[in-house]
């Protein structure tokens, strides 16, 4: 059993711990509400903008003149873009996201892919196994803006057009609540079209100067849209994880600081009786030694 000292300066370690954890959970709380904010406000004007970029694309107009970026080609490479967190202790969420990019990898193992990747976390473990790289992304700002993004998308956009990817997706964890990050994967180029759509129009639509000069023009954008929503859920979701794995730890620090604290009440006890004890016994020793004496006077 451990001395009452060697207890005693465990808790004090685990005290310190409990500080630190109580302090980063604190930080990941203030930037989580900052991110959730800003995540659920532009939340609606991507799902809106997703809306009338399929009404652009299937108005009659735009069938003639179809824009590169959605144009569908025999998929001889994928390209991949990755968000992770720069930095851990955010629980389970980065093992969930690079676990579901290694079964896509694997379910698409007879088209090679390739990743782009943005944030540490995910660089460092795909090229410690050998994953092709093809670029990288970090030190992204905890409250992001389009300029921040546009390097990602022009990267993704430009290899898509010059024939080096014939698919672009996505893996990023989107955030549904404070407790609840969902790895996702979705392809972004060439851009889906919802046949479902078509069926819930209910007329035309007149576009000026026409759908495939808007198209030109928007489709760009909406796919800079799609990164920055992307990366806006990545963040909200780290957040979120790190403040709920930090608070997990602050109680887990507790809960053995009062098992310590047991131990070390125990540890005490125990050598205030082995005192008294041995106080007893050297006094119980004293008296008959001093009898001894006495009778053989």
């Amino acid at each position: 059993m451990a001395s009452a000292r060697d207890i005693k300066r465990r808790i004090k370690s685990v005290q310190n711990i409990a500080q630190v954890t109580r302090a980063m959970e604190m930080v990941a709380a203030s930037k989580m509400r900052r991110a959730q904010a800003q995540t659920l406000a532009s939340r609606p004007y991507a799902v809106k903008a997703w809306e009338v970029l399929q009404d652009l694309a299937l108005q009659p107009g735009a069938r003639g003149a179809i824009h590169p970026l959605l144009q569908e080609r025999p998929v001889q490479r994928i390209g991949l873009v990755l968000i992770t967190p720069d930095r851990g202790l955010c629980g389970a969420l980065v093992n969930n996201i690079l676990r579901r990019t290694i079964y896509f990898i694997e379910r698409h193992a007879d088209t090679p892919t390739s990743i782009i990747a943005v944030g540490r976390k995910g660089r460092d473990f795909l090229a410690r196994h050998g994953y092709d790289i093809r670029a990288e992304f970090t030190r992204i700002p905890d409250q992001p803006g389009l300029l921040d993004i546009t390097p990602i998308a022009r990267i993704a956009m430009d290899d898509f057009l010059s024939g080096e990817f014939d698919q672009v997706w996505i893996g990023y964890s989107a955030f549904v609540n404070t407790l609840v990050q969902r790895p996702t994967l979705r392809r972004v180029l060439p851009i889906w079209l919802d046949p479902r759509l078509q069926a819930r129009r209910l007329g035309e639509y007149i576009y000026e100067p026409s759908p495939a000069v808007i198209l030109a023009e928007v489709l760009p954008r909406f796919v800079e849209l799609q990164f920055y929503q992307a990366i806006l859920e990545s963040i909200a979701s780290e957040q979120s994880a790190r403040m709920v794995a930090m608070r997990n730890a602050t109680d887990n620090a507790r809960e053995l600081m009062a098992s310590l604290t047991l131990s070390y009440n125990k540890a005490r006890q125990a050598g205030i009786t082995k005192e008294m004890l041995e106080i007893a016994g050297g006094a119980e020793a004293l008296r008959q030694s001093r009898q001894r004496q006495e009778a053989r006077v």
